[in-house]
């Protein structure tokens, strides 16, 4: 297949027969064996979710055009002020530190982190962001660390 979307975080608007129904978050993958496909989510790790190893392959370029991409889950800044839906139930003010997470239908979920004696704190809950709130963050680049591997055993 050619002019397959990128590999990335989308959200399924159209069923994939009986695997994969409309309105979830997948992770597609435009190369692989046996060819392109999507991932669902399998676990949370702070706010960031894992895919499962094994996909579901798509049937038609058709079917991968019709994956609405998502914005990378990570970590962002409030460019400009903005509540979280119409009901203007929770402000996120301009230059806030926000993490951008998803649950299992494609919500965007905004947490926000807050510094502590201990560090960095990032919260369990967050925030379900309608999405065209997502317009108004921008996002940082943040150094990827690896645990040495005695400390993946404790």
């Amino acid at each position: 297949m050619s002019d397959v979307p990128a590999c990335g975080l989308y959200k399924t608007t159209r069923p994939l027969a009986d695997k994969v129904p409309a309105g979830r978050l997948v992770y597609f993958h435009n190369h692989g064996d046996p060819g392109p496909g999507v991932y669902l989510p399998e676990s949370w790790n702070l706010n960031r979710a894992s895919f499962t190893a094994k996909g579901f392959p798509i049937p038609a370029l058709e079917w991968a055009n019709s994956l609405q991409p998502l914005p990378a889950e990570g970590f962002y800044r409030v460019r400009e002020p903005f509540h979280c839906c119409k009901d203007r139930c929770r402000l996120f003010e301009a230059e806030l530190f926000v993490q951008l997470g998803y649950d299992g239908a494609a919500h965007p979920i905004l947490f926000v982190p807050e510094w502590t004696e201990q560090g960095l704190a990032i919260p369990e809950t967050g925030t379900v962001v309608d999405a065209d709130r997502l317009a108004k963050l921008a996002p940082l680049k943040l150094a990827q660390g690896v645990l040495p591997p005695e400390a993946e055993l404790a």
